[in-house]
C-alpha cells in the first residue's frame, strides 16, 4: 500500500500544472521583462544594476577601431553585440512605451526608457562617424561562440565590423534609423534635447541607408563576421521602408510619407509577407504605416492597411486566408527555431492595430469571416498566457515568472558562477563544464523569454538545445508591450 501511495504522488508531481489565464499577474510579468535588459547590458554598470550577479564587461569595445563602442546589449546568450536584432530590439522597445507607455506603471514606464537609452545611447556612437561610417558589430561571433565565458572574462577577439561609403548597409542602417526615430518620440516628453539628438541621428542614418542602397552582409569584410546568424536573408528593401516610416511619425516631415508612397512598388511593399522580426519588417511596416489611413485619413497609403488586414486574417482560424499553424495547446509556431520571436510580434501587432481599429472604429474583413478590436485582443492574450504558463506542460517560459520556468537557459552568464561569487577568471574552455551541467543556472535571468516550446507544445529544458532555451532581446521587446496592455486590461476580452 505505502509502495501505491508513493507511486501516485511520483505521477502527482510529474503532471503539468494547471494554470488558468485568471491566475496570471500580468503586472509582475511586465516588470520582469523589462528587467531582463540588465542582465543583457554590456559596458560599465550603474549602481542601480539590479541584475546583481552581472558585472562590467566590453569596456574596450571599439578600440581598435580607435572609436568608442562600449555599453549596448548582448543580443542573446552569447557575448557579441550585433548591430542589427540589437537596432530592432531598440525599435520595439521604443515602440512598446509610444503604444502602452501611458498604462503602465510610472515605476515600469522609468525603467522600460532606462532601457530604450541603454540602446540608443550606443547606437548614436555607432552612427556618430556618418555620412561616412556606421558601426554595426562588435565581436568576432566564431571565437565567442567557441567559448564558454562570462562577459566579465571575454578574452575572445572584440573584432569592429564596419561599414564606410560607398558599401551600402541599409538594412542596418535603415533599422538603425527606425530605432533612434522611435526613440525620439518615446524620450519627447520626459527629454526633449535628447529626443532632439536621436531625431537628427535617426535622419544621417537613414540618408546612408538610402544612399548607399544594398546588404551590409554583401560586404566581403562584413559576411564572414554576421553570416549565417545575421545576415540580411529578406532583402534590404522593407528597412529603407521602415526607417522612412517612422521618420514621418517622428518628425512629421511629409516628404517620408511621399518616400514610403513613391518608392513602396519598387522597394516590395506590396508583396504581402506575412512576417515580422529582426530580419523581415513587412507586417510591422503596413500596421505602423495604416495608423496614417485610419487615425490620419491619408487614403494614399490604403495598400498598407490592405496588407495589413491581410496580415490579421492569416492569424483567424475563421478566415478564408488563415495559414500560419498553431500547436494543439494553442500558440503560434513557425519552424526555424526561437520561436516565441515570432509569437510576440504578432501578438504586439494584434494588440497595436486594435488600438488604430478602435480609434476610427473599424473592423477586419476577412472574406466570410470579420474580426474587430476584441477579437485581436483575445487572439494577442492567448498567446501571452500561453507564454506564462497557460499551456498543456503548465510552464513559464518567461524566467523567474510563475512556480515552474526554465531553470537551464542558453546564456553563458546565467550559467556559470557570477563575478561576485567566482571573481577569478573562467578561461574559454573552462566553462564547458557548467554548460554541460544537468543542474540549473547558478543566476536566474528574471524576465527572459526562452525561444520557447516545439510545433508539439515540447519543452525539454535542455541548455544544449538553443532553440528553444536560448532568450534574446527581440523576443522581450515586444513582449513588454504586449503585457503592458494586459496589465492595464486584465479584465476579460
Amino acid at each position: 500500500m505505502k509502495r501505491m501511495h508513493l507511486l501516485l504522488l511520483v505521477l502527482l508531481f510529474d503532471l503539468p500544472l494547471q494554470i488558468r489565464s485568471s491566475d496570471l499577474d500580468y503586472a509582475d510579468a511586465l516588470s520582469k521583462s523589462i528587467l531582463f535588459f540588465e542582465g543583457q547590458r554590456s559596458g560599465f554598470l550603474p549602481a542601480d544594476q539590479r541584475m546583481t550577479w552581472r558585472g562590467n564587461s566590453g569596456l574596450s569595445d571599439g578600440r581598435m577601431a580607435n572609436a568608442d563602442l562600449a555599453g549596448g546589449y548582448y543580443d542573446a546568450g552569447d557575448n557579441v553585440k550585433f548591430g542589427f536584432p540589437m537596432a530592432f530590439s531598440t525599435t520595439m522597445l521604443a515602440w512598446s512605451v509610444i503604444e502602452f507607455g501611458d498604462e503602465m506603471p510610472a515605476s515600469d514606464r522609468r525603467s522600460a526608457l532606462v532601457a530604450v537609452r541603454w540602446a540608443t545611447d550606443y547606437l548614436l556612437k555607432t552612427v556618430s562617424q556618418l555620412p561616412n561610417r556606421i558601426f554595426v558589430q562588435v565581436g568576432d561571433p566564431i571565437s565567442d561562440h567557441n567559448c564558454w565565458e562570462r562577459p566579465e572574462d571575454m578574452d575572445t577577439a572584440r573584432t569592429v565590423y564596419t561599414v564606410e561609403s560607398p558599401n551600402a548597409a541599409s538594412d542596418v542602417a535603415g533599422e538603425t534609423a527606425a530605432a533612434l526615430a522611435a526613440s525620439s518620440i518615446a524620450f519627447r516628453s520626459s527629454d526633449p534635447g535628447y529626443s532632439e539628438t536621436l531625431l537628427m541621428s535617426a535622419i544621417k542614418a537613414f540618408q546612408y541607408a538610402d544612399t548607399y542602397r544594398g546588404a551590409y552582409s554583401d560586404n566581403a569584410n562584413i559576411k564572414d563576421g554576421v553570416c549565417p546568424f545575421y545576415c540580411d536573408f529578406d532583402g534590404y528593401q522593407d528597412e529603407l521602408l521602415w526607417g522612412a516610416a517612422w521618420l514621418a511619425r517622428a518628425s512629421q516631415d511629409a516628404s517620408y510619407l511621399n518616400y514610403i508612397q513613391n518608392n513602396g512598388k519598387t522597394l516590395g511593399a506590396d508583396d504581402n509577407i506575412n512576417e515580422f522580426g529582426w530580419d523581415n519588417k513587412h507586417a510591422g511596416l503596413n500596421v505602423l504605416v495604416s495608423k496614417e489611413v485610419l487615425v490620419g485619413n491619408v487614403y494614399s497609403l490604403q495598400s498598407y492597411k490592405s496588407s495589413a488586414d491581410s496580415f490579421m486574417c492569416t492569424l483567424i482560424p475563421e478566415s478564408d486566408s488563415y495559414h500560419i499553424p498553431y500547436t494543439p495547446g494553442g500558440l503560434i509556431f513557425k519552424p526555424g527555431g526561437s520561436n516565441l520571436q515570432h509569437v510576440t510580434t504578432a501578438a504586439f501587432l494584434l494588440l497595436v492595430y486594435a488600438a488604430y481599429l478602435d480609434r476610427s472604429s473599424q473592423i477586419v474583413s476577412c472574406g466570410g469571416a470579420t474580426a474587430g478590436p476584441a477579437e485581436l485582443r483575445r487572439l494577442a492574450r492567448r498567446q501571452a498566457d500561453y507564454i506564462l504558463g497557460d499551456n498543456p506542460k503548465g510552464m513559464s517560459y518567461m524566467v523567474g515568472y510563475g512556480k515552474h520556468y526554465p531553470q537551464r537557459i542558453h546564456h553563458r552568464g546565467s550559467s556559470l558562477p557570477s563575478i561576485k561569487d567566482h571573481p577569478q577568471a573562467i578561461a574559454c574552455k573552462e566553462g564547458s563544464v557548467y554548460f554541460n551541467s544537468t543542474g540549473p543556472n547558478p543566476n536566474v535571468l528574471v524576465g527572459a523569454v526562452v525561444g520557447g516550446p516545439g510545433e508539439d507544445d515540447v519543452y525539454d529544458d535542455d541548455r544544449a538545445d538553443f532553440r528553444k532555451s536560448e532568450p534574446t532581446t527581440y523576443i522581450n521587446a515586444p513582449f513588454v508591450g504586449v503585457l503592458a496592455y494586459f496589465a492595464a486590461n486584465s479584465g476579460p476580452t
